[in-house]
């Protein structure tokens, strides 16, 4: 007898016996193994490889461990005859194992459908479950989720960052404490298998953005086209506000072909000016348009682009980031002044235009997190002019418009990675007059050392040397924190070393970033 997955809705459902597969065992893979097997279904973990403490920990929580090639698909996969299989975000589409599925009369689900079934384990004290606030974009993902979760606590409610951030949504809902939002960072991955749920699966968000849209994991998803359907599928079901980029058509147009819950707004977000139901920026405020009574005549203050200066939270996407954030918890109910004490509090995670160094007049920054075209903008537009460190995997997005706009602007480049060559043609062919420098692959532990060496080479008084990759880490380094890492590293073995002395010998860690401009 087929299972009616429609009735499994419910954390109290009947789960027994259900065969479920999960295929990869990362952290989101371990989470789908551990709730499922606590509901009493019947668990097979495939995966190609696992850490010691994921193999020895699979059999204690009662499921299954199988480890081979997944190429193709594994004949213990079709012995097992699963009626659902959870994957993680990492099996693309294209994938033969999820191909596979698709002929076979087998439910695919992502952690985030089996999150919002079983979201009613703990609830609130009204009685029922959290709500939750969705996030996704190209790029300010982690920053807004972390910005909007700090927001949310600032103003008293019980709050959580999960899901892509690198807490699993199954962990926050299995949470005992309990928690009265759930601020989810999702994936374009894991939105393309929200794509494939049934409604009883369909998270029904309080409220949602995509906060910018650009080329990005063009591989994974076959195309720009469905890159962008799936980041689109973040405002469907939004009950109470979509917030969407004022600069940014495509999140607008998103938001004005969702399908939503009658009663949602669409709030606006931008550096300048606000209109009625958008935030922004008049005269250095930060101010709220949205989320007042009379808001065709007047606006309330957030805080001012001078506060976040001091605390390094200036440049000009860390602000769009913030309105965003702002916007998200303003629907919640959070009051300005929480907003503020959230924000005098808050720092940006390392390897986010992260100020590691200052010697002799030359500012060194970490951006490694700008991992594709539209972030490294973002960093070149805050630093303009300066010594840029670019390159690594492309992941098959084309830089050509990015080194025509901004990165033209670079005093100079320092190329990195498996695809330079496509990098240095796009300088060659689109800012010729920009000094560009290159570092051959070698070892992984010498690749920084010789980006310093080169970029101090030609470093002046006055100059910032900037890691925004472009690009994907995977190529040469661990993770884009592992490149950073090894960045800030040979950057201070050079300062140890006295080799900028011939610029002075005052050198400090930390600082602000430019001025937002708006």
């Amino acid at each position: 007898m087929t299972r009616d997955l429609d009735a499994l809705t419910s954390w109290h459902s009947d789960w027994r016996g259900l065969r479920v597969a999960v295929l990869g065992l990362s952290v989101t893979g371990f989470s789908a193994a551990d709730t499922l097997t606590e509901l009493g279904a019947e668990v097979l973990v495939l995966s190609e490889s696992a850490t010691e403490e994921y193999e020895r920990l699979v059999p204690l929580i009662g499921a299954q461990l199988w480890i081979g090639d997944l190429g193709s698909v594994p004949e213990r996969l079709v012995e097992f005859a699963p009626e659902v299989v959870i994957a993680s975000p990492g099996f693309a589409p294209a994938h033969p194992v999820i191909a596979w599925i698709g002929t076979q009369p087998i439910a695919l689900w992502g952690d985030i459908e089996l999150a919002w079934r079983v979201r009613d384990k703990v609830l609130r004290d009204d009685g029922t479950p959290a709500e939750w606030v969705l996030i996704t974009g190209t790029n300010g993902k982690t920053t807004t989720t972390q910005l909007t979760a700090t927001m949310l606590v600032a103003g008293g409610l019980r709050a959580a960052p999960c899901g892509n951030i690198g807490v699993p949504v199954l962990d926050a809902v299995r949470d005992p404490g309990g928690f009265d939002v759930l601020v989810v960072e999702l994936s374009s991955h894991q939105l393309w298998y929200l794509g494939l749920s049934d409604p009883a699966g369909q998270p029904v968000p309080w409220a949602a953005t995509c906060l910018n849209l650009a080329d990005d994991h063009l591989v994974w998803h076959g195309s720009a086209e469905a890159y962008r359907e799936a980041k689109a599928l973040v405002y469907r079901n939004t009950r109470v506000a979509c917030v969407y980029n004022r600069a940014d058509e495509a999140t607008q147009r998103m938001v004005e072909d969702a399908d939503v819950i009658e009663g949602a707004r669409a709030i606006g977000f931008g550096l300048g000016i606000p209109g009625p139901s958008d935030l922004g920026v008049v005269e250095g405020i930060l101010a709220d348009r949205a989320f007042l009574d009379d808001r065709r005549n007047s606006a309330l203050e957030l805080t001012t682009v001078a506060d976040l200066a001091a605390h390094g939270l200036n440049a000009p996407h860390i602000v769009q980031n913030i309105l965003a954030a702002a916007a998200l918890s303003r629907s919640l109910g959070t009051e300005p002044a929480a907003i503020k004490t959230a924000l005098d509090g808050f720092r940006l995670d390392a390897h986010r235009i992260e100020v590691i160094a200052r010697a002799g007049g030359v500012t060194w920054v970490d951006d490694s997190k700008a991992t594709n075209p539209h972030a490294a903008q973002s960093s070149l537009q805050a630093f303009p002019g300066a010594i840029w460190i670019v390159g690594g995997d492309l992941k098959g997005v084309d830089l050509s418009d990015l080194v025509a706009g901004a990165g033209a602007t670079a005093r100079a480049a320092v190329v990195i990675g498996v695809d330079r060559d496509h990098v240095l043609e796009a300088f060659a062919r689109h800012a010729p007059a920009v000094q560009v420098l290159e570092v051959v692959p070698g070892d992984t532990e010498e690749v920084m050392t010789r980006v310093v060496e080169l970029a101090a080479g030609i470093a002046q008084e006055g100059d910032t040397v900037l890691l925004a990759p472009a690009a994907a880490s995977f190529d040469q380094f661990a993770s884009y924190a592992d490149r950073g890492h090894r960045f800030a590293e040979a950057v201070r073995e050079w300062i140890d070393q006295g080799r900028s002395s011939d610029q002075g010998s005052t050198d400090d860690a930390g600082g602000t970033t430019p001025d937002a401009g708006a």
